[in-house]
């Protein structure tokens, strides 16, 4: 069965990463495009699912690069916004375990800035799933034009959100103000467990997923990285091993494991209205498959989802 399109909603980030320099005094950055919706959308096309993606996209250097890449993936970007402010920027510091921590420049570009009119012109007559999350839902003065732009969807398509917490540019009680309305508005929330810390601090993951359950959320995924993730359909749980990888970083895996659950679920039909016909094993085999992007994802460096030519071969495979 061929997926039906999947809309995703959200920012552009030009991801700097320090490197090397040649002299003490300089540092030196390496930018690859990313942002969480972004990697999520190249992710989905890259699987073969048809993408539409409603971005902001500055003129400016980094637009132009954000443009180039998603284009090159497959993603359509025909209800794209040319938008005069900058692009959102974040410099990237890893640690030994190639985990990130990000300082961002995001007053006033280009991602935050939606009205209602730009949204009120994009037809989802053909868009199985809307995809959002992250910055785009608690940036002003765009979050609220979001967040109205997701109730007037979900009447025909499903809504999958990932809060992807950023606490250095956005406090974690704005997130949590907020999160109960999600609820009421998705179908779908995958989240990370430093998401759920920051979000519910010292719950256990099902007693979170039981919480979100009440305010409305069908399926609630939790990765915890390197020990897999866990799944709640409307409360019964399954547990997901991760698949084995040598991590270069986890820049992106998220982003792609969320991709890869979504695109299981459109390519086996499962998208498209309030997931009536989602049963537990249909969610163990699709965080199966978002495990195996995941993994993959982390194999290399930055946010570089892979193409579905490359799980399709052999050695992509091991322990599934």
């Amino acid at each position: 069965m061929s997926p039906r399109q999947i809309t995703v909603l959200g920012e552009c980030v030009a991801d700097a990463f320090t490197e090397p320099a040649s002299a003490s005094n300089e540092l030196a950055l390496r930018v690859l495009p990313g942002g969480g919706p972004a990697n999520t959308a190249v992710s989905l096309a890259r699987l073969g699912t048809p993408v539409r993606f409603l971005a902001r996209l500055s003129g400016d250097v980094f637009g132009r690069l954000f443009r180039a890449h998603l284009e090159a993936s497959g993603v359509d970007l025909s209800s794209a916004v040319e938008a005069a402010e900058p692009s959102t920027l974040a410099v990237a510091e890893l640690d030994a375990q190639g985990q990130a921590t990000f300082s961002f420049h995001a007053q006033n570009t280009a991602d935050w800035q939606w009205t209602a009119e730009e949204l009120a012109r994009v037809d989802l007559s053909g868009t199985a799933c809307v995809h959002t999350g992250s910055l785009a839902l608690v940036r002003e003065p765009g979050a609220a034009v979001v967040e109205d732009f997701l109730a007037s969807a979900a009447p025909r398509a499903t809504i999958s959100i990932d809060p992807n917490v950023r606490p250095l540019l956005v406090r974690p009680d704005v997130y949590r103000a907020r999160l109960a309305h999600w609820c009421a508005l998705a179908d779908v929330l995958r989240l990370s467990e430093d998401d759920l810390e920051l979000l519910l601090p010292g719950t256990p993951p099902e007693q979170a997923c039981d919480i979100w359950h009440a305010a409305g959320a069908r399926l609630v995924v939790i990765t915890h990285g390197a020990d897999g993730a866990l799944a709640s359909l409307d409360g019964e749980r399954v547990r997901v091993p991760a698949v084995a990888t040598s991590v270069v970083d986890t820049v992106g895996a998220g982003d792609s494991f969320t991709a890869g659950m979504l695109h299981h679920l459109g390519a086996h039909g499962l998208l498209g209205g309030r997931l009536t016909e989602l049963r537990l094993d249909d969610v163990a085999e699709a965080c199966r498959f978002a495990s195996r992007v995941a993994a993959l994802t982390c194999s290399v460096a930055g946010p570089n989802p892979p193409w579905r030519s490359r799980l399709e071969q052999p050695a992509a495979a091991g322990g599934v």
